[in-house]
């Protein structure tokens, strides 16, 4: 377990200039708060089990939609995680 941990961390590294380039897309749709952390926290959440390919991780941050990230920010205020 604290491998995996290990490993998204070491991922969410590499990731981090394509969580910035959808943080400012969505920023360019209005949403101005958004940040590059909370989008990895969003596509990540559905790596507890596994880590995917990179092709995957690369897919599912560039195809994140509006929508679904917004989901993800209410649910996590629902369980009380909002900082």
């Amino acid at each position: 377990m604290e491998e995996h941990q290990n490993d998204l961390k070491r991922l969410k590294l590499e990731m981090k200039d394509i969580c910035q380039s959808k943080a400012e897309e969505f920023h360019f749709l209005g949403y101005e708060n958004v940040t590059s952390q909370e989008i990895w926290e969003c596509v990540s959440s559905t790596y507890r089990k596994e880590i995917p390919p990179i092709h995957k991780m690369v897919n599912d941050i560039l195809s994140l939609s509006v929508t679904k990230f917004m989901n993800w920010m209410t649910m996590k205020v629902y369980r009380g995680e909002f900082e």
